[in-house]
C-alpha cells in the first residue's frame, strides 16, 4: 500500500487508499490542514510539497506544474499537491516554509 510521509509534521505517515487520489485530497481526508489558496485548481503554488524521497512513485508533472517550473516557481523536487498522485511505494515530503500555517506545530 502506498504511503505519504510528511517529514516536518513529525514524520506523519498516511496510508494511501486503494482508489488513490490527489496527494492534497489524501492529506485532507486524514485531517491535516494543507494550504491551497486557489481552491486546489493548480493556479498557484501554495500547496507545493517538497519531495525528499519517492519522486519516481508519482504521476508525471501536469501542464500546470510544467508551466510553474518554466516560470521558476517550482523546483525539480517540488510538486503541486493538488495535481500529483502517488502510484506506488512511499512519498516522503515536507511542507515548504513559506506555506506553513501559524496554527500548526511543525518539526524540523
Amino acid at each position: 500500500m502506498p504511503q505519504i510521509v510528511i517529514e516536518n509534521l513529525f514524520n506523519l505517515t498516511i496510508d494511501v487508499p486503494r482508489d488513490g487520489g490527489k496527494v492534497i485530497e489524501i492529506i485532507h481526508q486524514n485531517g491535516i490542514d494543507w494550504m491551497h489558496a486557489c481552491g486546489k485548481k493548480g493556479r498557484c503554488t501554495t500547496c507545493k510539497i517538497i519531495i525528499k524521497e519517492g519522486i519516481e512513485n508519482l504521476t508525471e508533472p501536469t501542464d500546470r506544474e510544467i508551466l510553474f517550473r518554466t516560470q521558476g516557481r517550482l523546483k525539480p523536487n517540488e510538486r503541486l499537491a493538488c495535481q500529483v498522485q502517488i502510484i506506488e511505494g512511499k512519498l516522503v515530503g515536507r511542507v515548504a516554509d513559506v506555506n506553513k500555517f501559524p496554527h500548526i506545530k511543525y518539526s524540523e
